[in-house]
């Protein structure tokens, strides 16, 4: 899970897992590891979750989590425009660290559209670009399973 600070990582990987909700925000301090077996057409995948801690201006990324990962969610705050950049520039910087992952890039919060600060032509150019851009809402759960679902996919392939 890779994304700027308060984007709601922590919330869908809890709402993927464990299938809850909390408005209480809790700062992930370094990395959180969850599990969970997927179904994913005929396969079952052991996924072993890493939520690392959100970047911003006061903490950086520790790029040696990437090492050994078969694909990544980046996550951006749908209500903050500032976090879509962050995503952009965490994804540059995991190819540069990582090499070429596979990954799903989920603009959280949908449950706020009427806040959203989504650029459409952004977005155009990330899909000309073949990003899979999911919209999810981790807390009432839309396209939550369907963000984790694709990755899972794409790491099959």
């Amino acid at each position: 899970m890779l994304g700027a600070f308060a984007v709601g990582k922590t919330s869908l990987v809890r709402r993927y897992v464990e299938s809850i909700f909390s408005d209480a925000y809790h700062t992930t301090v370094g990395v959180k590891i969850s599990r969970k077996v997927a179904q994913v057409r005929e396969s079952q995948v052991n996924l072993v979750l890493w939520d690392l801690y959100g970047e911003d201006e006061f903490q950086k990324m520790r790029w040696q989590y990437l090492q050994g990962a078969s694909g990544y969610v980046l996550v951006a705050d749908g209500t903050r425009p500032a976090t879509l950049n962050k995503a952009l520039a965490l994804e540059q910087k995991a190819r540069a660290e990582a090499g070429v992952l596979p990954f799903v890039f989920v603009v959280n919060k949908c449950d706020l559209a009427n806040e959203w600060q989504f650029d459409a032509t952004l977005e155009a150019q990330l899909v000309a670009k073949n990003w899979t851009i999911l919209r999810s809402s981790a807390k009432t759960g839309e396209g939550v399973n369907e963000a984790f679902t694709s990755l899972t996919g794409k790491m099959l392939r």
